[in-house]
């Protein structure tokens, strides 16, 4: 059966065809350009591709034919910054789309520098969440990896158009129940090993590398987080750490099974300055438990000196819950069609790859 995937890279975005039991690039679209995220193509045949020219600014192409066509759309953009604004050191400009997701006819848009934006238009236009960017406690956040705060995580509740949940490096995870109306600070349980001890705790400064949620079972969320793996399952009212993880709870890419909650993957890599594999082996650890226990899964994977580091997005899982692309910032693309249990190399030598998502 044919399949579909997109993959983001720093100089383009690789349309991947999977025919006869094998991937292949089928297309390549803004060659040379760094593609920050892509949304696959939705029911009314509408994608979104989210450029990050540097000098030239950020950009939005869509496409209504499954990428044969492009043309450019508005990209979001902030008010004017008022004199003496209470988001004390963060200008008010967009530097990069890190997350885009549709549901219910809404586009979600989250940002360097830490707004979220909504489109009910296909991205016509869009609307800057203001409750959410006018946050008292925003003055706490801070930059993750980036000078400043990033949403790299939206989370829309499959049953309950009204509710998102959002993922801030590094500002917590933050949830709204009436449309984005008003928004509740949900990271109880996290901790961050970064802050001072007195702080540690503290929910609004916590940096979740990655949040996750079942389709099948939406009060269940995984969490990659700085200092280590949590999990909830009371919809983001508390959060459970995960102790029992092999060889390193640091990574950044975690999916979850759409149908089976107690099922997730993740990349371990050493912390904290160096991000590589551990002892140079790149592998996905994955629980089918919980998190009770753990299989480190190596089987088509580089055993030896490998130093790929898997970002945020770059671990994706279909539908069906079986099928894996996995993309390295060394350009890596491996897949799997078992769940994880044995890993094929799709491309060795892409540019460095910021999103993979299934079509």
């Amino acid at each position: 059966m044919e399949q579909r995937a997109w993959i983001a890279t720093r100089k383009g975005l690789f349309e991947m065809r999977r025919d006869r039991g094998r991937w292949a690039v089928e297309r390549v679209h803004f060659l040379g350009e760094p593609v920050s995220m892509v949304l696959p193509p939705q029911a009314s045949g509408r994608m979104l591709a989210a450029l990050n020219l540097g000098h030239f600014g950020v950009k939005v192409h869509a496409s209504d034919d499954a990428g044969a066509s492009w043309h450019e759309l508005p990209a979001p953009a902030y008010p004017p910054q008022p004199e003496g604004e209470p988001v004390a050191g963060v200008a008010w400009k967009l530097q990069q789309i890190w997350s885009l997701e549709a549901a219910g006819g809404t586009i979600w848009a989250g940002t360097l520098p830490g707004g979220l934006f909504r489109s009910v238009d296909g991205a016509e236009s869009w609307q800057l969440i203001e409750p959410l960017w006018m946050q008292p406690g925003r003055a706490e956040w801070f930059g993750g990896g980036y000078d400043v705060p990033g949403i790299h995580s939206i989370c829309p509740h499959p049953t309950r158009a009204s509710e998102v949940l959002v993922g801030i490096s590094c500002g917590g995870a933050w949830v709204t129940r009436d449309d984005g109306a008003s928004w509740q600070l949900q990271a109880d349980g996290m901790h961050a090993a970064y802050m001072p001890p007195d702080q540690a705790e503290n929910p609004n400064t916590q940096d979740p590398h990655r949040i996750v949620r079942c389709a099948a079972q939406p009060d269940v969320l995984w969490c990659q987080h700085h200092n280590g793996i949590w999990r909830s399952t009371d919809n983001a009212v508390s959060w459970r750490e995960v102790t029992n993880v092999p060889l390193a709870n640091f990574g950044f890419a975690v999916a979850v099974h759409p149908a089976q909650a107690d099922t997730a993957w993740f990349v371990p890599g050493v912390a904290d300055q160096q991000r590589v594999p551990v002892d140079g082996a790149l592998v996905v650890n994955r629980t089918r438990d919980g998190g009770q226990t753990f299989e480190t899964l190596r089987t088509g994977l580089p055993h030896e000196n490998c130093y790929d580091l898997v970002y945020r997005h770059g671990l994706a899982v279909d539908e069906t819950g079986h099928r894996l692309l996995m993309g390295s910032t060394t350009g890596g693309l491996w897949a799997s069609d078992d769940g994880g249990d044995r890993w094929s190399t799709v491309a060795p030598h892409l540019p460095p790859i910021y999103s993979v998502r299934f079509g």
